[in-house]
C-alpha cells in the first residue's frame, strides 16, 4: 500500500483549507440609507397645558 510522506499531505491539506477560505466584500447599497426622526411632542403639550391650569387653580383659589 503506499503511503505518501508526511510533509505532502500537510501541503496538500494547507492548500486545499486555502482554497476554502470565505472571502469578504465591501459594497455600498444600492438604496440610500433612510432614518426615520420621528419625534413625539405630546410630553411637552402635557406640560404646557399642566401649567396653564396651575395657573388657573392659584387665580383662583377661593372656588375650590
Amino acid at each position: 500500500m503506499f503511503r505518501p510522506p508526511p510533509l505532502l499531505s500537510l501541503a496538500a491539506l494547507v492548500v486545499l483549507l486555502g482554497a476554502c477560505s470565505p472571502t469578504v466584500r465591501v459594497e455600498a447599497p444600492e438604496k440610500p440609507i433612510e432614518i426615520n426622526m420621528t419625534v413625539n411632542i405630546k410630553h411637552e403639550i402635557l406640560v404646557k397645558v399642566e401649567k396653564d391650569v396651575q395657573q388657573l387653580f392659584d387665580e383662583n383659589k377661593g372656588l375650590f
